[in-house]
């Protein structure tokens, strides 16, 4: 699916400070920093027995501030190093700029903040990944593209080969396909972050993501890119398109108004639109194994339904208020009728979004429009929903019994309808839906071997996992109060900012002097050289996962050989799209937990 025939050779400028051939002790933290009550551990490692102290050194002073215990993780190594320490600054409080160090060899870590304010409007830096991955008009290129979106196939009203208007929505990643099973998500994410952790958010660009304030929020307006998009998918109460263009988009690195890509009536012109209809699909070499469009069509109702409590309680404006509201209850009512989920479609390649799982999803949408509409009847069905999710398949259940995960089978990775509906039920109830989510908690915490606690697997697109694992935990937290897995949970958000074995930032461009993916595989940095800030890439994978994958050729050598597992790769490599892909969805996926440190004390 991320899958582009063209490599092109290009020579990273990303530094590595930490990883020298020569050096004998590595320190991996979170780079961007910590809040003074936050949990702050850090991990060294090194080839022999590390005898000399480690201390917090003040950066601006040089004074090392304070000697720190180091606790040997015994039974726990990655890939070349045998000695593994872990070293706990909690109790740091200090505001200013430190590192770590030896005491007298001279390795250190990279720089890190601590300040009450380090995470602030941190969620808006995503947003910036987000409107560079805009289709229809792309602010970042300032073009208008893919203006004949789409030609539809698969409808129970339109006729085949009908033009539909579906412009607009998102690329989903180095490719420029659309995917509803994605932004569908991506949209009711960002809408109950902003629910959430208002403040989180500040004004900087206008609708169109163009520099300039509007009077909204920056997250408004681009969730408000992915609601305007699902209204075009659902042009009458029967149909719904899921996915515009296919594999046939993946023949190289391209501008997004010049497209080559050719679905029958030649380039840079119409692109083929696939409806809904719950049955398999595929107009070519292979099929999907389609059941129903309940997963689709619940989260888009929860998006739009949230989208009418936010336009009519906070933005005052009843008429696209209503809009959402009546398209959140026709899509709720196909996801009823037609049970079941929707996959991705491929063409010419055997990649697509494998989604097996819907009951989270209506169970998603139907607490949001009881909110929305007080009828009770979404209120029982929420119930009945809520206790077929925690029936369903789940990558944290899959984790923990060992067994394997395809591509985004068990997606999205969080079940945010347990949240949703909480606050509309009984003590007895709540307790029900708070123990899901803790049920699966403990059962990642279990399965988290490594001397860095990592409580997911390294499927393509782990980082997703992670920080699906760490919302999961946000939202724990907020319905219960029990921070008893918050230690854990940060683990998670610090190894996706550095305190993990290559030492680098999952996000590209942030922050500004660590270090972070850069030679991504995006046709953006491929034809243009340009960095987009706040893309989260797609992370490390399982070697037989990397292996086994089409087309993967490194275009450089890689500069963390020295830090690889021989079971899990991650490389900053054009070459390498299972690793180093930003993607729309992953990259909206983590806002909320930006928005949540943003806001916490």
């Amino acid at each position: 699916m991320r899958l582009m025939a063209i490599l092109v050779l290009l020579i990273s400028t990303q530094v590595n400070s930490n990883a020298r051939q020569g050096d004998s002790i590595y320190f991996r933290i979170n780079q961007v920093g910590y809040k003074p009550l936050d949990v702050k551990k850090a991990i060294i490692f090194s080839n022999s027995e590390l005898n000399e102290k480690i201390f917090i050194a003040d950066v601006n002073s040089g004074e090392q501030v304070e000697e720190l215990t180091k606790v040997v993780l015994k039974d726990e190594v990655w890939g070349n190093f045998q000695y593994y320490y872990e070293v706990d600054f909690s109790n740091f409080e200090s505001r200013g700029t430190f590192q770590l160090e030896s005491e007298s060899s001279g390795y250190h870590s990279s720089q890190f903040n601590i300040s009450a304010t380090i995470y602030q409007f941190q969620a808006d830096r995503l947003l910036e990944f987000m409107q560079q991955q805009r289709c229809g008009y792309n602010p970042f290129f300032e073009v208008h593209c893919h203006q004949k979106d789409g030609v539809v196939f698969y409808g129970e009203v339109t006729p085949d080969s009908s033009f539909v208007d579906a412009t607009g929505g998102w690329h989903d990643a180095g490719d420029m396909l659309k995917y509803l099973i994605t932004s569908s998500y991506a949209t009711a994410h960002m809408l109950m972050s902003f629910e959430l952790y208002p403040d989180a958010f500040s004004d900087k660009v206008d609708a169109f993501g163009r520099s300039g304030s509007n009077g909204l929020p920056d997250i408004l307006d681009e969730a408000k890119w992915g609601l305007d998009w699902i209204l075009k998918l659902h042009p009458n109460s029967k149909e719904l398109i899921h996915q515009v263009a296919d594999d046939r988009d993946h023949i190289g690195y391209k501008f997004p108004d010049k497209d080559p890509a050719d679905y029958g009536w030649g380039g840079n012109n119409y692109r083929v639109a696939y409806f809904a209809d719950g049955y398999p699909q595929g107009l070519h070499l292979y099929k999907s194994s389609s059941t129903g469009i309940s997963n689709i069509a619940g989260r888009s109702a929860a998006a739009m339904a949230l989208a009418y409590r936010i336009w009519k309680n906070i933005l005052k404006d009843e008429i696209y208020a209503a809009q959402c509201l009546a398209a959140a209850k026709s899509l709720y009512h196909l996801g009823k009728v037609n049970e079941g989920y929707q996959q991705g479609n491929s063409f010419g390649a055997p990649y697509r979004y494998n989604e097996k799982t819907w009951a989270d999803d209506m169970e998603w949408a139907a607490p949001e429009l009881y909110k929305a509409t007080k009828e009770i009847k979404y209120l029982k069905e929420a119930k009945t929903y809520a206790r077929m999710a925690a029936e369903e398949d789940s990558w944290i259940k899959r984790f923990a019994n060992g067994e394997d995960i395809e591509h985004y089978e068990l997606y999205p990775y969080v079940n945010m309808g347990h949240f949703s509906l909480f606050h509309e039920v009984d003590e007895e109830f709540k307790d029900e839906l708070a123990g899901y989510y803790e049920a699966e908690i403990r059962k990642a915490v279990e399965s988290a071997h490594s001397p860095y606690d990592v409580g997911y697997p390294f499927i393509w697109c782990s980082n997703n996992l992670a920080t699906g694992l760490i919302t999961q935990i946000i939202l724990y937290e907020e319905m219960t109060g029990d921070k008893k897995y918050n230690d854990f949970m940060v683990k998670q958000r610090d190894w996706l900012l550095g305190r993990n074995p290559w030492g680098t930032s999952m996000f590209t461009g942030f922050p500004e002097n660590g270090d972070y993916p850069v030679d991504v595989h995006t046709s953006t940095w491929m034809l243009t050289g340009r960095e987009v800030v706040g893309g989260l890439v797609d992370g490390p994978v399982h070697a037989d996962i990397y292996n086994s994958l089409i087309g993967i050729q490194l275009s450089e050598q890689d500069e963390y050989d020295n830090f690889q597992n021989s079971q899990v790769v991650y490389h900053d490599d054009s070459g390498d799209y299972s690793t180093n892909e930003p993607t729309m969805d992953g990259t909206a996926g983590a806002i909320l937990m930006f928005a949540k440190w943003a806001s916490s004390n």
